[in-house]
């Protein structure tokens, strides 16, 4: 990040609080109003009373000031401004913090709407979570990726694609797509590496994959882009098929994955 970028960061996060420190009402806080307030919402220094902060780094952050920032702290504001999900995730996104609570809050279970829409894909379609667990997938899923989403299998992706033999005789060209995938999912062990469970599912792969052991410490990095995939299925033959991957906007943390 360069110097001009990382100013207009911190000019918009200073932006950001004003705007919402006018929206509240001293009344919601059991706080004097007045006729003579001259501020409108709640003062700085009321803010930072609230979320048991400074006056004075409060104020240096609505200024656009260089300051330490503490992820806890921002959680504080973020609590007291009464921030809805999609505030407090812009405003730890433009503060460049992880929000603690950011894994604690997670949410597992797919919404509905989204396992119901699985069915209307002609191709086979899947809902995978951050761990790359399948949620939810239609009936052409379970008869393309035998050994996985088919019988009484263990429903994640990496486990299957580097655990189970019936995975490399599917996958075409499967040490060049294995090698990706890690890659991919690379990004998804950064946003929630402090998660017992993501750190179980890495330790699992490394001490049960030679494969993955010896690829995961390069740390190659790539996003989802999806593309051509090729498939030796055991009973349909040579397949092919163009993998489109979507993050719904309620839910960034699913993937609902297409092959078409």
């Amino acid at each position: 990040m360069t110097a001009e970028s990382d100013q207009a960061r911190r000019q918009q996060l200073g932006e950001f609080l004003r705007s919402q420190r006018a929206r509240l009402t001293p009344d919601l806080f059991g706080l004097q109003g007045g006729a003579r307030r001259r501020t409108p919402g709640l003062r700085r220094e009321e803010v930072a009373q609230l979320a048991g902060l400074s006056t004075t780094w409060y104020t240096w952050l609505e200024q656009g000031r260089d300051i330490s920032l503490s992820a806890h702290a921002l959680g504080r504001l973020a609590n007291v401004l009464n921030f809805s999900p999609a505030e407090r995730a812009y405003l730890f996104d433009l503060a460049g913090k992880r929000d603690p609570q950011a894994s604690t809050e997670s949410e597992p279970a797919a919404p509905p709407a989204l396992l119901a829409a699985l069915d209307t894909i002609a191709g086979p379609a899947y809902l995978l979570d951050h761990l790359w667990n399948a949620l939810g997938w239609n009936t052409q899923a379970a008869e393309l990726f035998s050994g996985w989403l088919d019988g009484d299998n263990d429903r994640n992706l990496l486990a299957y694609i580097f655990l189970s033999p019936a995975a490399r005789e599917l996958i075409e060209d499967w040490e060049g797509r294995a090698r990706r995938v890690i890659a991919e999912f690379r990004i998804d062990y950064g946003h929630h590496i402090e998660e017992e469970a993501m750190q179980a599912l890495v330790g699992g792969l490394v001490a049960r994959s030679p494969f993955f052991a010896q690829a995961w410490p390069i740390h190659s990095v790539i996003g989802r882009e999806g593309g051509l995939r090729r498939f030796s299925h055991p009973a349909r033959g040579a397949l092919e098929f163009q993998q489109i991957t979507l993050n719904p906007t309620t839910r960034p943390d699913l993937k609902f994955v297409m092959l078409v």
